[in-house]
């Protein structure tokens, strides 16, 4: 984007903004997660219900690594769009090159840490024995590759912030394809097993990580080259983004935690079957995941330009996409139960609890999509902290007591439930804050303008 030329989002339908927005970014990341799908496919044609149960614990660890790739995502997300919306591409530029240095350099450690610690880590979830050991071999093998992560997830993210929606997708729908073509090969026809499948998600990640550098330097020049001075100068204003960003991130890795622990109380047949639907949920809703990181940049370039009217526009919209798609998805989900059960070899309490969630906590998702909309008006419109206690509320309150309850009543399925009635809560208030955020967001900027003009 040339210096001065208008940004993207700030004229056209927002509808549209929002909805090509969220279908590319959909496509994305549904492919991203495709990686993981893929692997629980390819594994469940080994026949072998410990490998099934490990990739459900293996599941939490690779969350939590997404999750926080997603967080310098997001942060990386709103400096970038505001910077575009004010027509100001090389502060733009070093935005972008400062939320590659901090997201690689501080998920390098993260992995180094998971790395060492991987038997703790997994032994606090409730994994042992067979299951253990395999599940701590497949993460020595595959957190290393997370700042391939971190650095895929935020060239995507600087692409959408600049309106590039095609390449974006681009970027994730990468690691899909490639998983789909090395997991039957490394897992069946290599004779690799389980092993094969962290080797797939290692050059999966390596994919994703190359053409999104690709598309970010070499076509749209959005990065500047690396220099101490404006990556101090940055550090403060993405710091203020991102660590709440990846508190509000972190809730979802701990929301999992507890639930898979709560689940494997009730057996490895359960814990198999929570280990299908963590990707199941995913690939369905991609849409929904992906509404949180497709509408921040269009609220970011608006609320640069100060169109606050905009603004409201792009919240109604998103959460009337939200609707629509979800009660699509979950008709379409219902239909294929039958067909999921069978593709991944699921009985007894397995089968029970995808039906818990297909026929009845998938509705549950409207709630979700409210939840990431409020989130991403939040984080680009300088209250990032609200977005935490949100999800928290969600994770750290909320989950724990209604899994257990709904487990107590109706077993393993009952955990989902619990799950579902966790969402409705917090997506409620979630979309009730966020529309009274959203309707006071002008005045607020006039009185910060205000605050700064006297200061000086």
């Amino acid at each position: 984007m040339a210096e001065g030329k208008q940004a993207r989002f700030l004229t056209g339908s927002t509808m549209r903004h929002v909805s090509v927005m969220t279908v590319t970014g959909m496509i994305g990341l549904t492919f991203l997660f495709l990686v993981d799908a893929a692997t629980v496919f390819w594994v469940s044609y080994l026949d072998n219900e410990t490998f099934m149960a490990a990739l459900g614990f293996v599941w939490i660890v690779q969350l939590f690594m997404i999750s926080t790739s997603i967080g310098f995502m997001i942060a990386g997300t709103a400096l970038v769009a505001k910077s575009l919306g004010q027509g100001n591409l090389q502060n733009a530029r070093e935005q972008a090159t400062t939320s590659l240095v901090i997201g690689i350099t501080t998920q390098s450690i993260l992995a180094l840490i998971i790395t060492i610690f991987r038997y703790e880590v997994l032994q606090l979830s409730g994994a042992s024995g067979e299951v253990l050991q395999i599940s701590a071999d497949f993460l020595f093998i595959s957190v290393p590759s997370s700042t391939f992560i971190v650095t895929g997830m935020i060239s995507s993210a600087v692409l959408r912030a600049e309106g590039d929606a095609r390449r974006s997708m681009y970027v994730t729908l990468s690691a899909g394809l490639v998983a789909m073509i090395v997991d039957p090969f490394l897992i069946i026809f290599m004779d690799m097993g389980i092993y094969g499948a962290a080797w797939g998600v290692v050059i999966s990640r390596l994919a994703s990580c190359a053409l999104g550098l690709y598309f970010l330097i070499g076509v749209h020049n959005l990065a500047a080259p690396i220099k101490l001075h404006f990556v101090k100068r940055w550090s403060m204003p993405f710091f203020i983004i991102v660590l709440p960003a990846l508190i509000t991130q972190l809730s979802s890795p701990f929301g999992n935690y507890l639930i898979t622990r709560i689940m494997s109380e009730y057996g490895e047949s359960a814990v198999a079957g929570w280990a299908v639907l963590g990707r199941l949920t995913v690939l369905t809703f991609g849409g929904v995941y992906s509404l949180s990181g497709a509408i921040g940049g269009i609220i970011g370039q608006n609320y640069g330009a100060h169109m606050f009217d905009r603004i409201r526009m792009v919240y109604r919209d998103a959460l009337i996409f939200c609707v629509v798609y979800v009660v699509i998805a979950w008709i379409i989900l219902a239909a294929m139960t039958d067909p999921i059960i069978a593709i991944f070899n699921l009985t007894d309490e397995a089968a029970e609890v995808i039906k818990s969630f297909t026929y009845i906590a998938a509705g549950s998702y409207v709630f979700a999509g409210a939840l990431y909309v409020s989130n991403a008006s939040f984080n680009n419109l300088g209250r990032p902290v609200y977005s935490s206690c949100i999800n928290w509320f969600k994770d750290g309150v909320l989950m724990w007591p209604l899994c257990l309850l709904m487990g107590t009543y109706y077993a393993a399925p009952g955990v989902i439930y619990g799950q579902a009635l966790a969402w409705c809560i917090a997506g409620t208030v979630a979309m009730m804050l966020g529309w009274y955020f959203i309707g006071n967001v002008e005045e607020r900027d006039a009185a910060k303008a205000r605050h700064k003009a006297r200061k000086r």
